[in-house]
């Protein structure tokens, strides 16, 4: 046979009483600083999904401008051969005067 629960005395009661409502002070607490950690984790996401974006065109751009500046150093080179076989023909032309 089973007997029934004894009542806890008046003091055990309130202390129970304080107890719990403390625990559930704390659970609040807990619960507030959980969504506010995941507020922060999701503005965080964000700005690495921005900073991801920005890297991203970034590469991109370096990509266009180093193919512009391998480009520009054949066209310069090219410039530089022709203007120099330009010389070497008016260095023949002044010799034979």
């Amino acid at each position: 046979m089973n007997p029934l629960p004894r009542k806890p005395a008046p003091e055990k009661e309130e202390t129970l009483q304080k107890r719990i409502g403390t625990m559930e002070k704390e659970l609040r607490s807990s619960l507030e600083r959980e969504e506010k950690m995941r507020r922060e984790l999701e503005r965080i996401r964000e700005r690495l999904r921005v900073a991801e974006e920005g890297e991203e065109r970034l590469c991109s751009q370096l990509a266009e401008t180093e193919a512009e500046a391998v480009e520009n150093a054949r066209e310069y080179r090219a410039h530089v051969m022709a203007l120099t076989e330009q010389i070497s023909h008016a260095k023949q032309l002044v010799q034979k005067k």
